[in-house]
């Protein structure tokens, strides 16, 4: 069977923009979610091994639905904790914080944000209700409240496996990004 026959038919024309290597179903999905790392590395200036999104699943207009997969060899379940490897909460947090910071470039693409950035001002009842080990799949969903005096407010709710692991409140200013000599960057 050809590997195409296998996709669903419900994907829309951009999905096809991916070109398919060889026969190869695999070499297909791995271009497409190399496309789909590419989107969120446009959005963000986060990389790795400090970026905390995999993929833009839904981007409507004050909402964004992300996602985040934990693979057994992340840097830092070596130490939390060893033998019982679990994710931090404040990294739960972060990649929410990336999936708003995506948002927030959407929502305002047409201001003149320039070379800003959108870093958290505060964060607000935070709340760690599920832990969340290697290999689960993070759901960052994030939400736009409002707008007052330069403070971007967004509500943030991470699930795994259908349940609740965290939310919490976040306001986020936009900053003015340094300007990066050749010499300081390497």
């Amino acid at each position: 069977m050809h590997p195409l026959a296998l996709l669903p038919v419900h994907l829309e024309p951009p999905f096809f923009l991916c070109r398919m290597v060889g026969d190869s179903l695999t070499a297909l999905t791995i271009e497409i979610q190399m496309d789909k790392l590419e989107e969120v590395k446009a959005a963000i200036p986060h990389r790795e091994p400090f970026l905390f999104v995999d993929e833009i699943i839904e981007c409507e207009e004050n909402r964004i639905l992300c996602k985040k997969t934990f693979h057994s060899d992340e840097y830092f379940f070596a130490g939390h904790y060893p033998g019982n490897p679990i994710v931090p909460g404040v990294l739960q947090c972060e990649a929410a914080m990336q999936a708003g910071a995506i948002l927030l470039t959407r929502i305002f693409k047409d201001e003149a944000l320039g070379n800003r950035l959108p870093v958290v001002a505060k964060m607000g009842e935070v709340r760690f209700k599920q832990m969340v080990r290697p290999g689960d799949t993070l759901l960052l969903e994030v939400k736009f409240k409002s707008k007052m005096a330069g403070i971007y407010l967004l509500h943030a709710k991470v699930t795994v496996g259908g349940k609740t692991s965290a939310q919490f409140d976040i306001a986020c200013a936009l900053i003015n990004q340094p300007e990066v000599s050749e010499s300081s960057a390497n």
